[in-house]
């Protein structure tokens, strides 16, 4: 089968490929091996792989293109190049997560609920994504697969804790991407590489085993367009019993969401939660953002949900997870890890009973107060980032005074605490070429909401990614 798109399929999107499927105007094995060539092209500088198995995807490609040929593919994303984070399970694969502390040695005979569904939908999974130790920062870099960057500018930080999910999308390394997000872990890369992310209600993509970071962490997907994310979220929202947090299956395809119109809708603009300090050329490029929603027949509202900063219920909440993690470890283990990440446990072993149910109190109040708000609002809308992508290698921007990654992203975790739908969209690149986002929460279980706007503003303002050659 030769294909007679101009376009490289590589670049292509998900959902443009299943067209050209069907089409027989590409095959899966094209597709792949067009993936696989810009793999070995960019991620020596990138660094978004940590493992690429280039001969079972084109084994799995060669079974896509059979059933494609005989007009019965496997499901809605079969012969998709699709990547998984390096958090979680895939059957045949190691899964290392960053750590030293893990072994290329297993059996490795279980897959993900999500990575079970994309394999089911006949997904060509081409590997498994870098990330911090266990997923703890909000960069990537770890002591296993050192130091991942950014396409726009690869002495940038991608952002974390998917940020080799992000990099990979952002250089067209794939087309369908996992990742997970337990304090902004796919909003924040997604926001520093310029693709879309979105964290769903939480529930909503079951998972097994529960994370070590408890009810903030959630998995979603990280693509190019808002089409792909509603097309994978359909494949990882299916129902798996093993999550005894899982939402109920509802079959939703969320593509469907796609094309509604937001005219009329009452949409909260928020451009600092009522305490961040936001780069003024980020406010500007959301402030306009925000604006586009006027156009689209919204009505948009500058208000302040009053939440107030949430920074030490998270903290409390991640470090604690961070020391559960850590008392599995051994005296040697805990002696390989990252240092920052042994700082954020050994600081978790030292809060309370009495400090972490306050923690837990706070956030409740704050969740019922968020819910409240947007049962005045169809959505709320923020700066993704307050600033943009800082060196690789480091945990804070050199020279900020800031002592952990979750100073700089004041934005993302409240909707982990809260539970809540939030997804960021690029709006606009700053002087110095890196882009900006604009986060779009929604209220509980309204994930069709915040699909539904993204790809309206999608519509006024396509996603322009980074020449790479």
């Amino acid at each position: 089968m030769t294909s007679d798109l101009a376009a490289d399929p590589a670049q292509m999107s998900a959902t443009e490929l299943v067209h050209a499927y069907a089409r027989r105007t590409l095959s899966p094995v094209e597709a792949t091996k067009a993936v696989l060539a810009r793999i070995d092209k960019h991620d020596g500088t990138y660094n978004a792989y940590r493992l690429v198995d280039g001969e079972r995807a084109l084994e799995a490609a060669r079974a896509s293109e059979a059933r494609w040929a005989a007009g019965k593919p496997a499901g809605i994303v079969d012969g998709v190049p699709t990547s998984i984070k390096d958090l979680v399970a895939t059957k045949g694969w190691s899964t290392r997560r960053g750590s030293l502390t893990s072994s290329e040695e297993g059996d490795w005979d279980e897959d993900h609920p999500m990575v079970e569904k994309l394999r089911n939908h006949g997904a060509v999974l081409l590997g498994k994504t870098t990330t911090p130790e266990f997923g703890w920062k909000g960069v990537t870099d770890s002591p296993l697969t050192g130091i991942t960057r950014n396409p726009w500018d690869p002495s940038k930080t991608p952002g974390g804790s998917s940020g080799g999910a992000a990099a990979a999308a952002a250089a067209c390394m794939g087309a369908l991407h996992h990742g997970s997000d337990g304090g902004g872990s796919i909003r924040m890369p997604a926001g520093y590489t310029g693709i879309y992310g979105i964290k769903p209600t939480f529930g909503r993509v079951p998972t097994y085993p529960a994370s070590g970071f408890g009810t903030v962490s959630h998995q979603g997907p990280m693509t190019r367009t808002v089409s792909d994310a509603a097309l994978m979220l359909t494949v990882m929202a299916e129902h798996d019993a093993r999550d005894w947090y899982a939402l109920p299956a509802t079959g939703q395809d969320w593509r469907e969401s796609l094309g509604q119109s937001v005219k009329g809708w009452r949409i909260a603009f928020s451009p600092d939660l009522g305490h961040a300090k936001v780069d003024p050329e980020i406010a500007a490029l959301v402030k306009a953002a925000a604006e586009t929603f006027t156009t689209l027949g919204a009505h948009v509202e500058e208000v302040d949900p009053g939440l107030g900063d949430q920074h030490d219920t998270f903290r409390t909440h991640w470090y604690i997870g961070a020391s559960r993690l850590q008392k599995t470890f051994s005296a040697e283990e805990l002696a390989m890890l990252d240092p920052g990440f042994r700082e954020v446990g050994v600081a978790g072993n030292e809060i309370t009973l009495d400090e972490y149910l306050d923690a837990v109190a706070a956030r409740e109040a704050a969740g019922t107060k968020l819910n409240l708000f947007l049962d005045q609002y169809d959505l709320l809308l923020t700066p993704t980032l307050p600033i943009t992508a800082f060196e690789a290698g480091e945990e804070v921007p050199v020279g900020s005074g800031m002592d952990r990654w979750t100073r700089w992203t004041p934005f993302s975790y409240p909707f982990n605490l809260g539970r809540h739908p939030a997804a960021t969209i690029p709006c606009g690149l700053c002087s110095n070429g890196l882009p900006a986002g604009l986060q779009i929460v929604g209220p509980m279980n309204r994930d069709d909401k915040v699909l539904a706007a993204s790809r309206a503003y999608e519509v006024t303002r396509p996603i322009a990614l980074p020449d790479l050659g």
